[in-house]
């Protein structure tokens, strides 16, 4: 292989795991148009249309998907090689890539200062994605998601623990309108709806509780004059008394304490499992990644769970 045919690929792998050219060409170190002009030889070279270019979005064709999944890992492992290279040397260096569910963000904030001041020779990129993503195709090398969205064959460790859902009105609006006794009861107020990252529609608010004759599972439809994902604007409206909210608990714990907000069917929002960090469980870790679950398990953190595999 020439060292431009190389150069050529790395080209395209950038292209397809930054989204654009201008993103992929600033992670190179190179300028957009000589980037544009080594995916282009590439494709000349092989005779075949790669990358579906319009003006806001970039897009492998079938014949650039062809390539990206046997290319892809070839230059991942290639990676890893170099790092162990160096890591010989009694330094653990490289890039670690991470998907990351927003919840889990105040996790990675106790995390990482420390993680980045043990490991200077790691490059740490963290993308913050609500939606379902393919970690292994989208070239990350671990992800964070809520347990329940953990996709099979993965290996997954715990951060933090478990988690709760709460609804909540201001006082102000619990003055005007009587309490929801029972989940059923939101389709006669006003609600504050957010949307599933993965379709884009309302979210189903998700309400369970233990009965006498077993647990009792509801997904509520609500409605009402705000539809946003944006947490802050949706607190900032449950605290002015336009409607109903359902948060996570750490997103409203401080308001329900001074009394801005009153927490709602407590009884139908037990906690569940929180946030995992997973990643492939087919070949052995790279080192970066390995030494952030060392780093994870070594923290003190509130679940002390074994790790699990799915």
């Amino acid at each position: 292989m020439r060292p431009s045919d190389f150069a050529e690929l790395r080209a395209f792998a950038a292209v397809l795991r930054h989204g654009t050219f201008t993103r992929a060409a600033a992670y190179l170190g190179v300028s957009p148009s000589a980037l544009s002009q080594s995916v282009s030889a590439l494709e000349d070279r092989l005779g075949q249309r790669l990358l579906n270019r319009t003006t806001r979005s970039v897009a492998p064709s079938d014949a650039g998907q062809r390539l990206a999944e046997r290319l892809l890992p070839v230059l991942d492992d290639l990676d890893n090689v170099i790092d162990a290279s160096f890591s010989a040397g009694g330094e653990v260096a490289g890039r670690l890539r991470l998907d990351v569910v927003s919840i889990a963000l105040p996790h990675l904030e106790r995390l990482v200062p420390a993680f980045l001041k043990k490991y200077p020779h790691v490059r740490l990129e963290i993308a913050s994605n609500d939606r379902l993503v393919d970690i292994v195709a989208e070239g990350f090398d671990a992800g964070i998601r809520l347990a329940e969205r953990l996709e099979a064959d993965m290996i997954a460790l715990p951060l933090g623990g478990d988690l709760r859902m709460a609804c909540v009105a201001s006082p102000d609006y619990l003055a005007r309108n009587p309490a929801p006794r029972h989940p059923r009861d939101l389709a006669d107020h006003k609600c504050l709806v957010t949307v599933s990252p993965s379709t884009g529609s309302p979210y189903r608010w998700e309400f369970d509780r233990q009965t006498t004759t077993g647990p009792e599972m509801l997904q509520i439809a609500v409605d009402g004059p705000l539809i946003t994902r944006w947490v802050p604007i949706r607190l900032a409206a449950a605290e002015a008394g336009v409607g109903i909210g359902y948060f996570f608990e750490d997103e409203v714990a401080e308001a329900i304490t001074a009394g801005r907000l009153v927490r709602l069917l407590a009884d139908w929002t037990p906690p569940f499992p929180g946030c995992f960090l997973y990643y492939p469980s087919r070949r052995n870790p790279p080192l970066p990644l390995r030494a952030f679950i060392d780093h994870l398990k070594s923290a003190p953190l509130p679940s002390s769970d074994p790790p699990l595999s799915w």
